[in-house]
């Protein structure tokens, strides 16, 4: 992807409002970042993949690392500026991470606009990456297929999550046995077929609850056996039901959603 130096080299924390379906055309930055989406859902796109986010989530961006953003449904973009020598993490590329109460909350707080070398403002840092040290990894990452074979099943299924052929069928289709696809999955994907049609489900999932689509229609548009199943499956990858997802984005946040004039 072309790249962007985005803005001065100062560390970047601030808070952005994005309209749906806009976003951050491809840069880096001298520092690490925390990216998160207090309101809405958001995804950032390397060259090695994809990761997404709603509310109960953020990613880390390692220091130096081409990306860009997107966001789906309205969205109020908070990002915090690491230090490359206060690493919490010691990551060398982009990670989904829990988000509780109190990490959202100093990260909004911190990512407000005011000065960032007052004691206060500070501390403040000190207890973000505090916090980030115990914030688990998530695993919600859409790795980008290099074998164009495994690609073209890739995009096959990212056109319709909801095809619901196997792996032999979607093999017959792009020229390659099961085998050598399971194979591809693990030693490029770093997961299984099934890991990674899940993984990309939730992706889709995300994006069209963003839209204010329904939960059944989001089940079937995604490729569940059922609403339940698909409900069960979004609990445990992000601590909340589809339905509940309102509560978790942030509603408090004020709706001022403008382009970025940084947008892509």
């Amino acid at each position: 992807m072309p790249i962007f130096r985005h803005g001065p080299p100062h560390i970047p924390t601030t808070t952005r409002y994005l309209a749906p379906g806009t976003g951050v055309r491809a840069h880096r930055h001298l520092v690490h970042q925390v990216v998160y989406a207090g309101r809405g859902v958001l995804s950032v796109t390397t060259d090695a993949g994809s990761w997404v986010a709603p509310a109960t989530r953020a990613i880390w961006v390692p220091a130096g690392t081409p990306h860009e953003h997107r966001a789906y449904g309205e969205t109020a973009l908070h990002t915090v500026g690491v230090p490359v020598d206060r690493d919490p993490l010691g990551l060398a590329r982009p990670a989904v991470l829990a988000v509780g109460p109190l990490l959202r909350e100093l990260i909004i707080a911190y990512s407000s606009p005011g000065p960032k070398e007052t004691p206060e403002a500070r501390r403040m840092l000190a207890v973000v990456l505090d916090q980030l040290r115990h914030a688990p990894a998530q695993p919600l990452h859409l790795p980008t297929a290099r074998d164009p074979r495994l690609a073209a099943l890739c995009a096959i299924l990212d056109d319709d999550p909801a095809d619901p052929r196997s792996l032999a069928a979607l093999g017959a289709a792009v020229g390659a046995s099961a085998r050598t696809l399971a194979r591809l999955f693990r030693a490029e994907m770093g997961m299984t077929f099934p890991q990674w049609r899940t993984q990309l489900r939730l992706h889709h999932a995300l994006v069209l609850l963003a839209g204010d689509a329904s939960v059944t229609s989001v089940a079937q548009e995604c490729g569940w056996s059922s609403t339940s199943a698909f409900i069960d499956v979004f609990r445990r990858a992000f601590g909340h039901t589809p339905g509940a997802r309102r509560a978790a984005t942030g509603s408090d946040v004020p709706r001022r959603f403008t382009p970025d004039p940084t947008d892509g």
